[in-house]
């Protein structure tokens, strides 16, 4: 009972992602062949609201769910390390035609040959954890 509040948020942002036609890999596919503004936008909106929420964070140091301080710590700049995730998460993104955000919004929409995408990503971060301390980081 203590997680409600997550499963509702949970639904909230798959009827969001539904709605906005996040999921559609019409809207996608539009994005990635630069057809329409669509998803730029979506994801303009999200960058806003993700650096006005990281700001509020900071200034009010805001704590975790479990009470816990939220630090913020700067990272060491690597334009190859950034290339290379990037153009692996594109990769993914581009060859099943979602992001990693609506994958389960996509299940809830019907479309259970997205569960093989599922298990392919938590196969992959399984993957990346097993490899992380042989990675640059």
């Amino acid at each position: 009972m203590k997680y409600i509040k997550f499963l509702i948020v949970g639904i909230l942002f798959g009827i969001i992602m539904t709605k906005s036609e996040a999921i559609s890999w019409f809207r996608i596919q539009e994005m990635f062949r630069f057809q329409s503004f669509h998803m730029y936008g979506i994801i303009s909106s999200a960058l806003a609201v993700g650096f006005v929420l990281v700001q509020i964070i900071k200034r009010t140091s805001m704590k975790t769910y479990e009470g816990e301080n939220i630090d913020f710590k700067d990272k060491k700049m690597s334009i190859a390390r950034y290339l290379f995730g990037g153009i692996v998460f594109g990769l993914g993104w581009a060859l099943s035609g979602a992001c990693p955000g609506p994958m389960y919004t996509l299940v809830g929409n019907g479309f259970s040959v997205f569960l093989v995408v599922i298990l392919s990503a938590i196969l992959g971060t399984y993957t990346y954890g097993l490899l992380r301390k042989w990675l640059p980081h």
